[in-house]
Formats: structure tokens, sequence, C-alpha cells
């Protein structure tokens, strides 16, 4: 066994490093690139989003003049 000051220097790192190793990882600039790149890899950028959104207006709009016609 070891005396009270081996005692108090593992409770130091056993509080220590999760601190600090979330102190690290909580970083924006350390996970910002690769956070968008995975987001552009799960959802991309596709220039059909506005084709289908013009079509579910339009849709919306010829059912909503159908409604107040009946």
């Amino acid at each position: 066994m070891g005396n009270w000051q081996l005692e108090v220097g593992k409770m130091v790192l056993y509080m220590a490093f999760p601190v600090c190793l979330f102190h690290y990882f909580n970083q924006p600039q350390y996970f910002e690139k690769w956070v968008v790149q995975k987001k552009r890899e799960l959802y991309p950028p596709d220039s059909k989003t506005e084709q289908y959104r013009a079509a579910l207006k339009e849709l919306s709009d010829r059912q909503r003049m159908k409604q107040f016609d009946t």
C-alpha cells in the first residue's frame, strides 16, 4: 500500500483526467470540420430540393383552392 501522497495523487488523476478530456473534446474547432463533413455525407445538398419544395407548394395550393371551391 502507498502512503497518503500516493492516494491524493491517484484521486487528483481520477478527477482531473475526465475533466481535461471533457474540456479538450468539447472545443468546437476540433470537431466542427468532422461534423460538417459527416452532415454533407448523410444529407448531400442537391438542386432537386428546391424543385420538390416548389411542387409541394403547388400541390398544397391546388388542394387549398379545391377546398375553397366546394
